[in-house]
């Protein structure tokens, strides 16, 4: 099985604290890690789990980037998107 996260959102529900450059994903809300990196920790315990791919806004690559090896996930595979085009189109490049 490969884990699929899409990592996208322009920050603009959770203002102030969550901005266009820094969305919610990134931020530690509910404690040190980010939503993102909690959400790739709760697969842990899960078998026969292949790296992630996390689907992620083109302007926020280094950032996915940078949290997901912090927290040893580094191998997983960053699929960017030009332009953000809600759910669907980011579900079927993942498939």
């Amino acid at each position: 099985m490969i884990p699929v996260i899409l990592s996208g959102g322009g920050g603009t529900r959770l203002w102030p604290m969550s901005r266009t450059h820094y969305p919610k994903q990134f931020l530690p809300l509910n404690g040190e890690q980010t939503m993102l990196q909690e959400t790739l920790a709760r697969l842990s315990g899960v078998t026969d789990l292949e790296p992630a791919i996390v689907i992620a806004n083109d302007n926020h690559r280094f950032l996915v980037a940078e949290q997901l090896h912090s927290i040893g996930a580094a191998d997983s595979t960053i699929l960017l998107e030009p332009i953000g085009r809600n759910t669907a189109p980011a579900v079927a490049i993942a498939a």
